[in-house]
C-alpha cells in the first residue's frame, strides 16, 4: 500500500499530479415527467484536482446523485460537459470505484467473494486481486471475517465490505452516495476516522455526497453547498484543517466549528439537526 509524503499531504491534500480529476462545465440536467419538465441541475461548474477529498452538501432532490451519476458516466448531461481525468465522459467509466448508500452485498457470497467480484467483473489476475482483497480487509478492519455472509454482518461492516469491493482495482477516483446514512452514529464516526486514513493511505480523489453537516467537515478538503432545485453550487468551502484528523480534536477546533456554521447558514433551518 503506498503511503504518501508529507510534501504530497501538505495543504490537506495529497498532490500527486496537476491535472484535475474531475472538471463540470456548465452542466445541466432535464427531463420529462408525465406532468411536467423538470431541471435537476443547472449551471454547475466545478473542479476537482486529483486526490482531493470533496463533499456535496444539499437539501434533499437537488442533484447530488445526479452530479456522481454524471462524474461516473451512467447519466448524459443535457446541456455542458463532464470530464474525468481529462476525459470527456461519454459513457460508463471503468476507472472509478461507486459507494452507494445499501452495501448491495450478494447475500449467497461471503465477505471476501463480495469484494472479488469486482475482480470478476474486470477479469483482474486472481492471485493480485485476492492480494488486494486481503490489504484492504485488513485496512479496514475485517481481518478474521472473510468467510462471514451478509447476514452475519453488522450494517457498519457490510459497508466495510461495500467500500473495499469499490477499491480492489484501486481506482483513481472513488464516488460515495450518501454511504453511512443508515447507520447508528457511533458507527458512523467510526467508519468516518477510517475513510479519513483510507484516502490519506490511498491518495485516491473522492466525492461524497452526504446530508450530515458534521461528515462533510471532518473529512473534506472543500466542500460544496448545493441549493434546491434546480441544484446549483451556492458556495465551495476550502476548509483549512491537516489531512489527518483525530475525530474529537478536529470537532472542537475553530475551524471545524466555521465551516459547520457557513454550511448550516447557506442550507438554512433545515440543517439545523445533524
Amino acid at each position: 500500500m503506498r503511503i504518501m509524503s508529507k510534501a504530497e499531504t501538505a495543504a490537506g491534500a495529497p498532490a500527486r499530479a496537476t491535472k484535475n480529476a474531475v472538471e463540470l462545465d456548465r452542466v445541466a440536467v432535464r427531463f420529462r415527467t408525465r406532468k411536467r419538465d423538470v431541471t435537476a441541475l443547472a449551471e454547475v461548474s466545478l473542479t476537482v484536482p486529483m486526490g482531493q477529498f470533496v463533499a456535496i452538501v444539499g437539501p434533499s432532490g437537488c442533484g447530488k446523485s445526479t452530479l456522481l451519476k454524471l462524474v461516473s458516466g451512467l447519466l448524459k448531461p443535457s446541456s455542458g460537459t463532464a470530464r474525468l481525468r481529462s476525459q470527456t465522459v461519454t459513457g460508463p467509466r471503468h476507472d472509478i470505484g461507486y459507494v452507494f448508500q445499501r452495501a448491495a452485498l450478494l447475500e449467497w457470497r461471503t465477505a471476501k467473494r463480495n469484494i472479488l467480484l469486482q475482480a470478476e467483473m474486470r477479469g483482474m489476475p486472481a492471485e493480485q486481486a485476492r492480494r488486494r482483497a486481503a490489504e484492504l480487509m485488513e485496512m479496514t478492519g475485517l481481518t478474521g471475517f472473510e468467510d462471514a455472509y451478509p447476514h452475519e454482518l453488522s450494517g457498519g461492516m457490510q459497508q466495510r465490505v461495500a467500500l473495499c469491493r469499490a477499491l480492489l482495482h484501486e481506482p483513481p477516483v472513488l464516488l460515495m452516495d450518501e454511504p453511512f446514512g443508515a447507520l447508528d452514529a457511533l458507527t458512523r464516526e467510526q467508519l468516518n476516522i477510517e475513510l479519513n486514513r483510507i484516502w490519506r493511505e490511498t491518495g485516491t480523489t473522492v466525492l461524497l455526497v452526504t446530508h450530515s453537516v458534521a461528515e462533510a467537515a471532518y473529512l473534506a478538503n472543500r466542500v460544496v453547498v448545493m441549493t434546491s432545485r434546480p441544484g446549483r453550487v451556492a458556495e465551495v468551502i476550502d476548509v483549512d484543517l491537516p489531512a489527518e484528523r483525530e475525530y474529537s480534536t478536529t470537532v472542537a477546533t475553530p475551524e471545524f466549528a466555521r465551516v459547520t456554521a457557513r454550511i448550516r447558514e447557506l442550507l438554512g433551518a433545515g440543517a439545523a439537526a445533524d
